[in-house]
């Protein structure tokens, strides 16, 4: 996996989360893994074409996204993830991945980036990539959101 695929979509997470009302997050791990991610309750893959294919996953726990659409919403209290609380969340993608793909343009890449699609339930298991991907978990105010990141280079 090339880190400079890699670092536009953590960039994102680390300019788009302060400007929507969260304290700037924090990178706490990174690591390599295998085919599919495991749902940790709220996922959200956005697939990616042109000249850089794959997929990217936000994958957070319910209260993780609750406490998100919360914030999102000015402090709302969210007390179950309601088509309101998973329409932040769908929207907090798009607002991610629409600059990370602006990252990679400004790499010199062309990327066209699908409709993002919300999925619940935990522990199963979406295959993001035939091969490996990375990981990164990002501290949000003490809410960990997982990145899947699973893009390569392909022909535009």
């Amino acid at each position: 996996m090339d880190a400079k695929l890699v670092n536009p979509f953590v960039e994102a997470f680390e300019t788009v989360m302060p400007q929507i009302g969260f304290a700037p997050p924090k990178r706490l791990k990174v690591s390599v893994q295998h085919k599919n991610a495991v749902s940790k309750g709220v996922s959200v893959i956005v697939g990616f074409t042109k000249q850089i294919r794959g997929n990217v996953v936000y994958n957070m726990d319910e209260n993780t996204a609750k406490f998100i659409a919360s914030t999102m919403m000015m402090g709302m209290p969210v007390e179950s993830f309601d088509a309101m609380a998973q329409s932040a969340i769908s929207e907090m993608s798009n607002m991610l991945t629409a600059n990370a793909a602006t990252n990679l343009a400004g790499l010199g890449l062309e990327v066209d980036i699908s409709t993002p699609s919300l999925s619940i339930g935990e522990n199963f298991q979406v295959k993001i990539t035939d091969s490996q991907y990375l990981t990164v978990d990002m501290d949000l105010g003490g809410h960990v959101v997982e990145l899947d990141i699973a893009v390569e280079q392909g022909q535009g």
